[in-house]
């Protein structure tokens, strides 16, 4: 198999895999496993981080083919488009899935603070318990539609992250950059998997069609591996770009997803703990 094909594979793992997984949890499994969500959010984040500014960001100042540095305006320039479109993508999630979130009270606040309230799973439960009008289980399955719809392209620029990736070091599949951030993704988009098929559930569909629903919606993060390779075979300029947006995008997901849910979900001193193991794994990663 050639490595547009192990890029497939790796990152319909990620994507698919991720938020399938996550749908799984959210519709069959107990939800009392928080803290090792937490945990390994992160970890995960920990990791990231590590390879964002030890090995994608440094990559992108001279990358394969360079004759030259490129300036370090044109890497903030990519850190920056970056960081601002997985940011808007992820206001406009935040905007088009309120609606769900048609109890706010004291016991709904519209800020999460524990996994049941990240994913709408309080939603779900309040509406067994209470039976709610059968127009309100259709709003409810509308907004996991929706949610679905969101998370898809929200796939999209973290597949383009993979791509990239890989393109500033084709020469490993499993041992370099791009499958470390395939993984990290893969439990980024456990949480998002779960977010997903809640609602779904709760609104009406069976448990194994809001399964895979949620699994098709980590599908576009296929496409966008294949359009961010591309992008870095053009040229070193537009490998340079690809790379230093990748690193933008990740730091995003990093500060603005990963860590913020981890500390939410488990308020101690063990997620940054754990955040610090997963930057010295990263190390470790890059340089070992």
């Amino acid at each position: 198999m050639g490595i547009l094909g192990w890029i497939v594979v790796i990152t319909a793992i990620a994507g698919v895999g991720g938020t399938g997984l996550g749908g799984y949890i959210g519709a069959v499994l107990r939800r009392d496993s928080s803290k090792v969500i937490s945990l390994l959010l992160a970890f995960a984040g920990g990791v990231m981080m590590a390879v964002v500014c030890f090995d994608l960001i440094p990559e992108a100042f001279q990358p394969e083919g360079a004759s030259e540095p490129f300036s370090v305006w044109f890497v903030i320039g990519g850190v920056v488009l970056g960081f601002v479109l997985v940011y808007v993508l992820n206001r406009w999630i935040d905007k088009v899935t309120n609606p769900e979130l048609q109890h706010i009270d004291s016991s709904h606040p519209q800020t999460a603070d524990d996994l049941d309230e990240l994913i709408h799973a309080d939603h779900f439960n309040m509406h067994k318990r209470t039976n709610r009008e059968k127009r309100q289980n259709q709003g409810l399955f509308v907004a996991g539609l929706v949610m679905a719809t969101a998370i898809a392209l929200h796939n999209m620029p973290e597949g383009m992250v993979i791509g990239a990736t890989y393109a500033g070091d084709p020469g490993s599949i499993t041992g370099g950059s791009g499958f470390v951030i395939a993984v990290i993704i893969a439990l980024h988009n456990i949480p998002e998997g779960m977010a997903v098929s809640v609602p779904l559930i709760s609104g009406g569909m069976s448990k194994w069609k809001a399964i895979g629903i949620t699994a098709l919606s980590g599908a576009p993060t296929i496409i966008g591996a294949l359009i961010g390779y591309s992008l870095g075979l053009i040229s070193p300029v537009w490998l340079s770009l690809a790379l230093s947006f990748a690193g933008g995008a990740m730091l995003y997901v990093v500060f603005g997803e990963l860590f913020p849910e981890s500390f939410l979900i488990w308020k101690s001193k063990a997620p940054g703990a754990m955040a610090l193991i997963g930057t010295m794994t990263g190390l470790l990663i890059v340089y070992a």
